[in-house]
């Protein structure tokens, strides 16, 4: 079985994306076994001092199924079978760590420009992933 992780944030970019890997699954010579993951910003310093863990924990995943929303509609929509995954943390960190974790075969992205040198084709997460990872990426524009 091929593994491949697709990094969702919610965005058009993500949704774009999923289609795409929809599209080429015919590509593959095996079948394969899809990995949505969205990856939460960690809330920053002592906000773990006002608020609790589990009230954390809680928001992390609501606004990560909020994210993944969109993907899961587009997969479910064409009757695949996938699982979904919520990081939290520095997403291309998170991002890395999970493809290592789960073994994937391959990491699928949307890319988009952003400001910046580095983010002028691709997004600085994007970027990052590719200099954190030896996994192959495949980024759909």
């Amino acid at each position: 079985m091929f593994r491949v992780l697709v990094a969702v944030d919610g965005s058009k970019s993500s949704d774009r994306a999923v289609a795409q890997l929809l599209k080429k699954l015919p590509w593959y010579r095996e079948k394969v076994d899809i990995h949505l993951l969205n990856v939460q910003s960690a809330v920053p310093g002592n906000a773990s001092h006002v608020v609790s863990t589990e009230r954390l924990e809680a928001y992390h995943r609501e606004q990560g199924e909020a994210a993944l929303a969109s993907a899961r509609a587009i997969l479910d929509g064409a009757s695949v079978d996938y699982a979904t995954h919520i990081g939290v943390g520095d997403p291309a960190s998170v991002i890395a760590r999970h493809a290592s974790e789960k073994a994937v075969d391959q990491i699928v992205m949307g890319a988009r420009g952003l400001g910046g040198v580095a983010g002028m084709l691709m997004g600085s997460v994007t970027t990052k992933v590719l200099g954190l990872t030896e996994i192959p990426v495949l980024l759909i524009r």
